[in-house]
């Protein structure tokens, strides 16, 4: 939730509180019974930022999805982490658990999320662990301030300081569709 939108939320609580406080002994001694009812306030999930992309899933990449889920939940970390963290890894792999590409890549990048040993995310055996991937990402994730209130993209850029920073964005929707559809799975 954006910094303006969690005031705006705070500042109708805050009136709302302020005005049970004062109506609320008027409206006790009130000849007419008042049948008041709490209001929900809807907090709006943030929308994706640009064009959305989708793929179709096949078994190894749901199970790599419930992998993600499951190490989120282990961490502690809400939903909005587990959405952050599969588009990243839908973004870097397609969700696919990718060893050394050989000439097609001219890193050491392995993984859901293409860590690199050389940079110090573990060794070539757990990167291509996915508990232990995902775990390392979260790390990275919980050590962005504010991360829950910033862009995906600008989460997810931060800990993977990735060459093409916005292409995070692209996967959003389909990330929180897949949180939405395994996280109480």
């Amino acid at each position: 939730m954006n910094t303006i939108m969690r005031k705006s939320v705070l500042s109708v609580a805050g009136l709302a509180f302020a005005g049970g406080v004062f109506a609320g002994p008027v409206a006790a001694h009130a000849a007419t019974p008042v049948d008041a009812k709490p209001a929900a306030v809807q907090v709006a999930a943030p929308k994706p930022q640009g064009d959305q992309s989708h793929i179709t899933l096949n078994d190894e990449q749901t199970a790599n999805v419930k992998a993600i889920i499951a190490a989120t939940k282990k961490a502690g970390l809400p939903e909005r982490a587990a959405v952050i963290s599969i588009a990243t890894s839908l973004q870097e792999s397609k969700l696919e658990n990718l060893g050394h590409l050989g000439d097609r890549n001219d890193h050491d990048s392995l993984g859901l999320f293409q860590q690199r040993p050389s940079s110090g995310w573990g060794t070539p055996e757990q990167i291509t662990d996915p508990d232990y991937s995902t775990t390392a990402f979260l790390k990275g994730l919980k050590q962005v301030d504010g991360w829950q209130d910033m862009a995906l993209t600008d989460a997810a850029q931060t800990v993977q300081v990735s060459a093409y920073p916005d292409a995070y964005a692209q996967w959003e929707q389909q990330a929180t569709d897949l949180v939405a559809q395994h996280w109480n799975s």
